[in-house]
């Protein structure tokens, strides 16, 4: 078959035509995309500081939810750019939307007990039932907290050991927290014989406690007869020390009331 050159050549005009409206049409498409993607970096950076310094305005608020909340808004920002960007080639953004809502939906289902923690991490960093130098309790987890993070809190044992823990275990259980009031109570109890003298045990007790600086003079120690045996009472001197005095006062005294009194505790 023969080919017809005038055809061909207005075959290859037609072509042209629309290559050059197609090139026109779409590089104005690319030119706005990269403008609406610089301004959209610029606006997002501007969100993220904005978020960041006015959560530092709010009293208390932690420094990683700052952190955390500024960078949310930065990438709310960013994936609104995005879809206006997709909008400029013809996608319809409604499916795109849609789609990432699903993809969205996927990826929750899939880290669920990851979101778990993330959740659990901002409540603990925003109710604070522990903070950094705590020594804290929390089921069968125990130690001074040393870094709380989103995912997980880092402690470290009475022992020195490293200890990791999910945040969602730290959140879903009771907490015992033995540094945040101040100050703590210690009972030392001993056994006296029934034909010992109470009165003069009892006032032996209460001045090895009041002779001791740490021991704090409110609340008062106190000396009382805690159980009485067939043979035996059970004395209990009970007082209050700061945190920090809390242990050396109670090895001390151990042995104050072990070499004074000649009993054991």
């Amino acid at each position: 078959m023969d080919l017809d050159p005038q055809n061909a050549f207005s075959a290859i005009q037609t072509a042209i035509r629309q290559a050059s409206a197609l090139i026109v049409t779409y590089s104005f498409s690319v030119l706005g995309a990269i403008l609406l993607l610089l301004f959209g970096f610029a606006v997002a950076g501007l969100v993220e500081r904005w978020v960041y310094a006015g959560l530092g305005q709010v009293g208390g608020f932690d420094l990683t939810l700052r952190r955390f909340f500024s960078k949310i808004a930065r990438y709310v920002v960013l994936g609104l750019v995005v879809v206006m960007v997709l909008g400029q080639f013809g996608i319809q953004t409604a499916s795109v939307i849609a789609a990432i809502g699903a993809v969205g939906l996927a990826i929750g289902l899939a880290l669920q007990g990851t979101l778990q923690n993330i959740a659990a991490g901002i409540m603990l960093l925003a109710l604070r039932p522990l903070r950094i130098g705590e020594y804290v309790e929390v089921g069968t987890i125990a130690g001074t907290v040393e870094e709380i993070g989103l995912f997980a809190t880092r402690l470290r044992a009475a022992d020195g050991v490293y200890v990791l823990a999910p945040n969602s275990t730290l959140w879903t259980q009771p907490v015992k927290n033995f540094t945040r009031n101040g100050v703590r109570r210690n009972d030392i109890t001993i056994l006296i014989p029934n034909t010992g003298n109470i009165d003069e045990v009892q006032k032996s007790l209460l001045g090895l406690a009041e002779r001791d600086g740490r021991v704090k003079k409110e609340p008062a120690p106190a000396a009382f007869v805690a159980e009485l045996g067939d043979s035996t009472a059970a004395l209990t001197l009970r007082y209050w020390t700061s945190v920090n005095d809390f242990h050396s006062a109670k090895t001390d005294l151990n042995k104050s009331v072990r070499v004074t009194l000649n009993v054991g505790t």
